[in-house]
């Protein structure tokens, strides 16, 4: 069985944006079958994780799982049901109000990418998730978006894969 790559885009960008089409080629070159639903349809992070869970997306060792800033959380919540091989995720909403994570991640590899100047979600959230679940932080020189870095964070998606053997 093929291993999938959902994708869970932010609150208010969509399902193909820059960093979902630059990584997704690259998981696409690796012979990985790549999904990423449009959650535009609600701002509430909650709904976003049950619709995720509704389409009924591989688990285990057959999914990877990708968030960018709320899609961070919404696949992080969902991890504690996917139980997916790896977690990537991009200046994720987390820790914030409205954003708990009850319970820790359930993934093989957590690696988290954040941008030291962002104004969106502060970079202490990332580092203090980090530390309590003992996930992979990379720290760059960016904003939000991180966008200015897309081959930095293509890399590093890249050297994810390789460690989860994909």
């Amino acid at each position: 069985m093929s291993t999938s790559v959902y994708f869970a885009h932010g609150k208010e960008s969509g399902p193909w944006g820059y960093k979902v089409t630059a990584l997704a080629e690259r998981a696409r070159r690796r012979g990985l079958a790549v999904e990423s639903p449009d959650f535009r349809f609600t701002y509430n992070a909650d709904e976003r994780v049950r619709y995720l869970l509704s389409l009924n997306p591989p688990m285990g060792n057959t999914l990877v799982l990708v968030g960018s800033s709320m899609g961070g959380y919404v696949t992080t919540v969902a991890s504690r049901t996917l139980n997916p091989l790896g977690l990537f995720l991009i200046a994720p909403a987390l820790l914030m109000p409205g954003y708990q994570v009850d319970t820790p991640p359930r993934a093989n590899l957590v690696e988290i990418v954040h941008g030291w100047a962002d104004d969106v979600i502060p970079i202490e959230h990332s580092w203090r998730f980090a530390q309590q679940h003992r996930a992979r932080l990379h720290v760059l020189d960016g904003d939000h978006t991180l966008n200015a870095h897309l081959p930095l964070l293509e890399r590093l998606f890249e050297t994810f894969l390789d460690e989860l053997q994909l």
